[in-house]
């Protein structure tokens, strides 16, 4: 049965489902990065759009994240009726049609206009992309194939800043036109990747294709359809979701629920992390970091774009650097880590430009570019695929979307006060995200459980301990579960129930 057009089994086909959930993600960093360039001087584009202020320079750049919240609504909505794969098609051609808006712009108006289209199309990218490869990956390298996703936005970070300034040396309208064009090279490149693939085994067993689900299932273990791995894959998914749909269809009131599946619970941690990950100062380096050098830090607009981009060369080495880590230190302590490194480096930098000096400024910059390798390490890789994890297969869909939503939410936040902050307080909104990276080092060490190696049949064990943190703070590293836990417990049931049947068996013989 021929359910795909790649004919390929086992890891190459993990790794063709990674590159295409990997490919949205190239676009996403290349859509976050590519207006840093841009937008905040005196170049064509300045000139073509009448100077835009600080407040319009924040409208241009941040409505696009306004884009990527409604295309999140969307998700939520028609997500689990259409699929993993048929979002991902229809995001990269709502992408398309927003870059061809953008790249004949002549008013704020029609930019704008664009940069909200492209929005819907990544916000469908964003909420699905993670639950395609979560669905589809092996639990014993799930992390580092999710961790990937992160590596290759900062790609596309860095491809847009340095084709920003590749461009920036003409006076033509192709200086700011073509960087904005490009973008739907990557979204048709995702479109031909994804219509080559298989949905997931989990998607078609709970829409009881069960035959599809299967073969699905024996060509990403490259195993024989027949094979009782395969069947008792199935098997443990079916058995999830049927305890999952007890309680009948879908109801929006299940998100804020406690009880055993703890929704709330987990609803919270999704949108904390998302904050967080918004409110370290990511995306004021992302989207700034040019206007920054030049007018925090007195760099001419020449070494503000190089700098710029150098700091991306440096946030991409950064993000390589959990995929070998991920799967070995988990969670919780990559994200601790960065944060106590994160909010160093913005001390350092408060310092250093409190002074007022051309030398520590330069320091100030070095630490810049610190903060950007240390941001790579747990930030940037993990909220993007930990509300997949810690979601149970009924509410995956719905929680990324979510998810999703409220991390554009947090990103138009700070990247529309960025401009305005800087221009009011200056090197004085370090201070701010020096702060609250301190802040979320007892946030995720009290209440981010540890999804390191476990299946996600295992999912709905995670909070069963209930209490304040779901039994995060008083389990060891806060594993609240150990791989495999649920089919240890289902062959703890069978054994007790066989032990039951003797012992009727034997009252039956006396009786």
């Amino acid at each position: 049965m021929r359910l795909w057009r790649h004919n390929l089994r086992g890891k190459p086909l993990i790794w063709a489902v990674t590159a295409a959930s990997c490919q949205a993600f190239l676009l996403l960093g290349y859509d976050q990065g590519v207006m840093a360039g841009i937008i905040g001087a005196d170049n064509r584009f300045g000139r073509d759009f009448n100077q835009p202020d600080p407040e319009m320079q924040g409208n241009i750049t941040a409505l696009y994240d306004i884009g990527c919240v409604l295309g999140s609504i969307f998700c939520y909505f028609i997500g689990e009726r259409f699929g993993r794969r048929s979002m991902l098609i229809a995001g990269g051609s709502i992408m398309i049609f927003g870059t061809a808006i953008l790249a004949g712009s002549t008013t704020i108006a029609q930019l704008i206009v664009g940069r909200i289209v492209t929005g819907i199309g990544n916000g469908l990218n964003s909420s699905t992309a993670p639950v395609y490869l979560t669905e589809c990956a092996p639990p014993s390298y799930r992390g580092a194939l999710l961790t990937l996703q992160g590596t290759v936005t900062i790609l596309g970070v860095v491809i847009a800043y340095w084709l920003d300034y590749g461009t920036s040396f003409t006076e033509s309208s192709l200086q700011w036109r073509f960087p904005l064009a490009f973008q739907a090279v990557f979204a048709i490149l995702l479109i031909l990747q994804i219509i080559g693939l298989p949905e997931t085994p989990r998607w078609l067993v709970q829409h009881d294709r069960y035959e599809e689900a299967r073969a699905v299932t024996a060509a990403l273990e490259d195993r024989d359809v027949d094979d009782v791995m395969v069947n008792s894959t199935i098997l443990d998914i079916r058995i999830g979701l049927e305890e999952e749909q007890k309680g009948g269809p879908f109801n929006v009131k299940e998100l804020f629920i406690m009880g055993e599946t703890q929704n709330l619970r987990r609803l919270l941690i999704i949108i904390s992390i998302q904050l967080a990950q918004q409110f370290s100062g990511s995306n004021m380096i992302n989207y700034y970091a040019p206007v920054i050098f030049q007018n925090s830090m007195s760099l001419s607009r020449n070494m503000s774009l190089i700098l710029g981009g150098a700091a991306q060369c440096t946030y991409l080495v950064g993000s390589a650097i959990p995929v070998l880590l991920m799967d070995r230190f988990g969670r919780r302590t990559l994200l601790m880590a960065c944060s106590a490194g994160l909010s160093f480096c913005f001390v350092m930098v408060t310092i250093l430009l409190s002074l007022g000096t051309t030398g520590p400024a330069y320091g100030a910059t070095a630490f810049i570019f610190l903060f950007q390798l240390v941001m790579g390490i747990g930030w940037l890789p993990v909220p993007w695929f930990y509300p997949s994890e810690i979601s149970t297969t009924r509410m995956r869909t719905k929680m990324q979307a979510i998810s999703s939503a409220w991390n554009w939410m947090f990103v138009f936040i700070v990247v529309k006060i960025t401009p305005i902050a800087f221009a009011n307080i200056s090197w004085h909104t370090f201070i701010i995200f020096a702060i609250l990276n301190a802040a979320f080092i007892p946030l995720v060490y009290c209440f981010y459980p540890e999804t390191k190696g476990i299946h996600l049949e295992d999912i709905p064990l995670l909070f069963h301990k209930g209490g304040i943190t779901g039994g995060v703070f008083t389990a060891k590293g806060g594993r609240t579960v150990i791989p495999g836990q649920h089919a240890h417990a289902a062959h703890l049931d069978e054994k007790m129930q066989t032990k039951q049947e003797q012992r009727d068996v034997v009252d039956e013989v006396k009786a």
